[in-house]
C-alpha cells in the first residue's frame, strides 16, 4: 500500500529555516547551505537517501518552497530549481491564488491548489497512481499535514547547528501517535572541517551561498530534505513518535 511520506531536514533546536526568508536568503539570514551541504558535497556517499528521498510518485509543498513571492504570481516565476527541477514527477503547490499549471523538463508539472491540504493530496494521490507521495515542505505545510495525521512516515534528517529562531517544525503539532518516524544525524564535531560554517550559522553569520535568480538555478534541496556536509551515518532509530 503506498504511504504518505515526508523527508525534512532540521537544526538540533528543531528550525527547518532560520529568520527572514527572502529571495536571496531562501532558507533564512546566514542560514546558507548548512542544513543540507552533504547532499551537493557528496553525492555518492549519500546516493541511497538522495534515492530514496526523490523516489516518490507525487509531490505536495507549500507556496514558501516554491518561491518567496506572496499575493498575486509573478508569472516567470518557475521556482528555484532552474528548467528542469529534481522532482521529475507531478508537484502540487498549496496557495491562495489560482494558477495554471508549469510543465518544465524532465517530468516535472507543477499544479497550484487552492482547495487545502486535502484537497492537494487528493490530486497528489491519483497522481502518483499508487506510488507513495512526499510532502516536500516547507515546515509549515510539513506540520499542518502532520498536525491533520496525513503523514503515515516521518523522516528527520538532523543538522548539528542552532538556529535560535525561524520556522519551526512540530510547532502546532500534537498527537503523533499513528506517524511512524525514523531519525538520522550527521557525525560533526568542532574540530571538523564544517566547523566554522556550522558555528557562523548558529550565531546568525553568514555561511556564503549564492544568490537566486528569477527562476535560478539555486541549488534550493532535494524534495523536502536539508543537510551539512560531513560523513552521515544512519542512526538505525526508528519507531513511533509519543504525543
Amino acid at each position: 500500500m503506498s504511504k504518505v511520506t515526508c523527508d525534512i531536514a532540521i537544526s538540533a533546536d528543531g528550525f527547518a529555516a532560520g529568520r527572514n526568508q527572502s529571495l536571496e536568503e531562501p532558507f533564512g539570514e546566514g542560514v546558507g547551505q548548512v542544513l543540507h551541504r552533504w547532499m551537493f558535497e557528496e553525492p555518492e556517499e549519500n546516493a541511497e537517501v538522495i534515492e530514496r528521498i526523490t523516489a516518490a510518485g507525487a509531490f505536495v509543498m507549500g507556496r514558501n518552497m516554491f518561491g518567496p513571492g506572496r499575493g498575486a504570481w509573478d508569472l516567470d516565476w518557475t521556482g528555484w530549481w532552474g528548467d528542469e527541477p529534481p522532482y521529475h514527477a507531478p508537484v502540487f503547490v498549496l496557495t491562495h491564488h489560482e494558477r495554471a499549471p508549469v510543465a518544465m523538463e524532465g517530468g516535472t508539472t507543477f499544479t497550484f491548489v487552492t482547495g487545502g491540504i486535502e484537497e492537494a493530496l487528493a490530486q497528489a494521490r491519483k497522481a502518483a497512481g499508487g506510488a507513495d507521495v512526499a510532502i516536500a515542505g516547507g515546515a509549515a505545510t510539513v506540520n499542518q499535514y502532520l498536525a491533520a495525521g496525513l503523514i503515515d512516515e516521518l523522516r528527520l534528517h538532523i543538522a548539528p547547528v542552532l538556529l535560535g529562531a525561524g520556522e519551526r517544525l512540530f510547532d502546532g503539532v500534537s498527537g503523533l501517535s499513528s506517524t511512524r518516524s525514523a531519525t538520522r544525524a550527521p557525525t560533526w564535531s568542532p574540530t571538523s572541517p564544517t566547523a566554522s560554517g556550522t558555528e557562523r550559522a548558529a550565531r546568525g553569520g553568514h555561511a556564503g551561498t549564492g544568490r537566486a535568480g528569477r527562476g535560478g538555478t539555486r541549488e534550493r534541496g532535494a524534495p523536502g530534505l536539508s543537510g551539512p556536509r560531513g560523513p552521515v551515518r544512519s542512526t538505525g532509530r526508528s519507531g513511533r513518535c509519543g504525543p
